[in-house]
C-alpha cells in the first residue's frame, strides 16, 4: 500500500514512500568537506607509499570526529512541513542545504503518519523544526562543542530572566547561515501531543494552556553577530530588550504571535528603532 501513497514535496513534486527514503541531497558544502575529510583522513606513508589514517582539524587546529557511515544511515527520517509560509524559513534551511520534505498540511495527516509509522519500523517523520540536524551546524571540535555548552549554561540564565520562562532551553551552537540570529526547535513527541490535545479539545478549553513550555528549545547562532554581542556583553544595558526580540523573532518564524505578545513586539521593535536612530 505504501508504494501508492504520494507526497507531495518541497519542489512540488509527488513521490512514493520508498522514493522519499532513496532521496537524499547533500549540502554542497558537506560534500565537499566530507570529500577533502577522505582525502585528509588517508594519508600516504613517505617512505612505503602505503595510505594511513590521518587526523582531520577544524579551523582552530582541533581534532574533529567524523561520523561513520553506520552513524549517518542509522535513522530513516521524512521530514515534513505543515505550512509552507508560516514555516518559510525552516524551508529556505532545507532547500539552501539540498535538502527535502513533504507538505503535510491538513489535520488528518498527523494520525496517517503516526500509522505509518507504526505500519514501518525503522522510519520515523519529523517536522522540519522540531529539531537542528548537523547539516545546518559547522563541524567543531571537542574543544568548540565544550565551549558551547559553557556558553549555553551562562546565557540560559539571561534569556529565562528576560522573558520570564524557566522551562525553556537555550543552546548556542554555530550555524552555517550567519544571518540566522535565533530560531524555536520544539520535540516532535510534545507537538504531536499538542495537536491531540486541540483536536480533542472540550469546548471553552483554553488552547494556549501549557503549550510551547515543554520540548521548547530556543536555537542561539553563535556566528550571528547580533548573539555575538549578547553573549560578550551580558550585563548590557539594552541585553534584556535584544534577548526579548530574538526569542520573538524565533517564535514568529513558527506561528503567529498572541495578542498581548503582539503588541509588546512592536512597542518593542519601536524602542529598538528609537536606539538606532540616536
Amino acid at each position: 500500500m505504501t508504494d501508492y501513497i504520494l507526497f507531495k514535496n518541497l519542489d512540488g513534486e509527488y513521490l512514493t514512500l520508498p522514493e522519499c527514503l532513496e532521496v537524499k541531497k547533500i549540502d554542497p558544502d558537506d560534500a565537499e568537506n566530507a570529500e577533502n575529510a577522505d582525502n585528509e583522513a588517508l594519508a600516504t606513508d613517505a617512505e612505503t607509499g602505503e595510505k594511513i589514517e590521518a587526523e582531520v582539524v577544524d579551523e582552530d587546529g582541533e581534532t574533529v570526529d567524523i561520523p561513520t557511515e553506520d552513524e549517518e544511515t542509522k535513522e530513516k527520517i521524512i521530514y515534513y512541513v505543515t505550512d509552507l509560509v508560516q514555516q518559510s524559513q525552516y524551508v529556505n534551511m532545507f532547500k539552501k542545504a539540498k535538502m527535502d520534505a513533504v507538505v503535510l498540511p491538513d489535520r488528518i495527516d498527523q494520525p496517517f503518519v503516526s500509522q505509518l509509522e507504526s505500519k514501518n519500523q525503522g522510519i520515523k517523520f519529523s517536522r522540519i523544526d522540531a529539531d537542528l540536524t548537523d547539516t545546518f551546524k559547522t563541524k567543531n571540535s571537542k574543544k568548540v562543542e565544550e565551549e558551547l555548552a559553557k556558553k549555553s549554561e551562562e546565557v540560559s540564565k539571561l534569556f529565562k530572566k528576560a522573558v520570564k520562562k524557566d522551562n525553556i532551553t537555550v543552546k548556542v551552537e554555530k550555524l552555517k547561515n550567519k544571518d540566522i540570529a535565533s530560531m524555536i526547535t520544539v520535540s516532535e513527541e510534545t507537538r504531536r501531543m499538542q495537536d491531540m490535545m486541540k483536536m480533542y479539545a472540550m469546548p471553552g478549553m483554553d488552547m494556549n494552556m501549557g503549550m510551547g513550555k515543554e520540548g521548547e528549545t530556543l536555537i542561539l547562532n553563535a556566528n550571528n553577530k547580533l548573539v555575538e554581542y549578547v553573549l560578550d556583553h551580558q550585563d548590557g544595558e539594552n541585553v534584556d530588550l535584544i534577548c526579548e526580540q530574538l526569542y520573538d523573532l524565533a517564535l514568529i518564524q513558527q506561528a503567529p504571535l498572541q495578542p498581548e505578545a503582539m503588541t509588546k513586539f512592536i512597542n518593542r521593535s519601536n524602542k529598538i528603532m528609537l536606539l538606532l536612530a540616536k
